[in-house]
Order: structure tokens, then C-alpha cells, then sequence
């Protein structure tokens, strides 16, 4: 489903990916480890159409992606790709609903669809109770599931998540790892985690260890 080849990407001096091959299966879950510097990060953000690299090519379902530019970009990647981050990024002057529909809106899909899908969403991941709530009022939890729902709004193929639990307790951490195995069964996205949690890694399809901006 997605296929890099050949991925380099310095910055200045600092050679950060050294020619890293990956492939993504449908519905697959791949956790991305390896120790700070290692390029996970960077790796996530060219696989999402997030940054793009100095060598190597980039194709999903045939499409390749390293072609597209401008709004043909941010139009395939608004469609088919869905991120979510450590620090949630949720907008604080909207409530969770409005921040779930937000990448619906930008599609120009109708609000009313929307309303019932990110409704949909919301009793899957447990807060429809929240959902006239601004993030301000909203738990590290409930933050994060709001934003896995905003990921989720436009059923892309893939889901990048950037440390996704990193700023979650124990607890909370948990509910999210074993809540995507949940999504996957329940929607079929694949998954790519860039994680230190160990539980986590050992509990995708796949664990991809990175050094030294290669995987080994």
C-alpha cells in the first residue's frame, strides 16, 4: 500500500536517513523505535507528505507521491492520510466536535455528514459525552482521543502517529495502544507509530528498529 525506496534527508552537514526502505500493508500496525537522532521522526514526516526527501521515491497504491505538488499535495493528503501527535495540536477555541470535523471541512464535505460521522467516531473512542467541550476542560485522555478522531474524519488509508502517548499517565497510554488494534479491526486504517513505549512497539504486526538513520 505504501512504498519508499532509497529515502535520504540531511539537514546542512547532519545526515539524518541514509537510504531507508519501508513498505506498509493494508490495515497493517508498524511500530517505528530506535533512540533519540535515530531519524524516526524524520522518517514519519516523509512517509506522511509532511517533508520531503532529498533522495528516494515514495508511492502509495501506485501513486507516486514524490510527483504531486501544491494543492494536488495537500488534497491527496487531507484524503488518504491521517496524523496524530504527541502534543495533540487541537485548536482551543473550538470544541472537540468542531476539531474532529476540521480536516472534513477542508474536504468540503457537508456538515451534517460530518456531525454524524465525527457523533460515529466519538462513541467508538468513549467521549461523545464530550464533545461540546473545548480542550481546555478535556483530559490528557480525552485530548488525545479527540485527536485520533480528527486523524480518523476522512477515513485515510494510513494513520502517522508521532509519540502518540508520550504525554499520557500509565493508564491512559494503555487505553490508547490497545484502542488502535480496536480502530484497525473496526475501519482497517494502517498505522505507523514512531514510539519509545515498549509495550506498545512489541504489541504491532511489525517493530522497525532505526540507528543511525538507517533501519536495521
Amino acid at each position: 500500500m505504501l512504498k519508499a525506496n532509497g529515502i535520504h534527508k540531511s539537514y546542512g552537514s547532519l545526515k539524518v536517513l541514509k537510504g531507508v526502505d519501508l513498505e506498509i500493508s493494508t490495515s497493517e500496525i508498524v511500530s517505528i523505535v530506535g533512540s533519540s537522532g535515530a531519524g524516526k521522526s524524520t522518517l514519519l514526516h516523509i512517509l506522511g507528505t509532511l517533508d520531503r526527501p532529498d533522495l528516494g521515491s515514495l508511492e502509495m497504491d501506485g501513486k507516486k507521491l514524490l510527483e504531486l505538488k501544491g494543492e494536488e499535495m495537500a488534497r491527496f493528503r487531507n484524503e488518504r492520510i491521517g496524523f496524530i501527535f504527541q502534543f495533540h495540536n487541537l485548536l482551543p477555541e473550538f470544541t472537540a466536535q468542531e476539531n474532529i470535523m476540521i480536516p472534513g471541512l477542508i474536504r468540503k464535505t457537508s456538515p451534517d455528514k460530518l456531525k454524524m460521522k465525527s457523533g460515529e467516531l466519538a462513541e467508538l473512542l468513549g467521549i461523545s459525552h464530550r464533545l461540546d467541550h473545548k480542550p481546555s476542560t478535556l483530559s490528557g485522555g480525552e485530548q488525545q482521543r479527540v485527536a485520533v478522531a480528527r486523524a480518523l474524519i476522512n477515513s485515510p488509508a494510513v494513520v502517522f502517529a508521532d509519540e502518540p502517548s508520550g504525554n499520557l499517565d500509565t493508564h491512559n497510554a494503555k487505553g490508547l495502544h490497545e484502542l488502535f488494534f480496536t480502530l484497525r479491526k473496526e475501519l482497517g486504517q494502517a498505522f505507523v507509530i514512531v514510539t519509545h513505549n515498549e509495550e506498545l512497539a512489541t504489541m504491532a504486526d511489525r517493530k522497525v528498529e532505526m540507528q543511525d538513520g538507517v533501519i536495521l
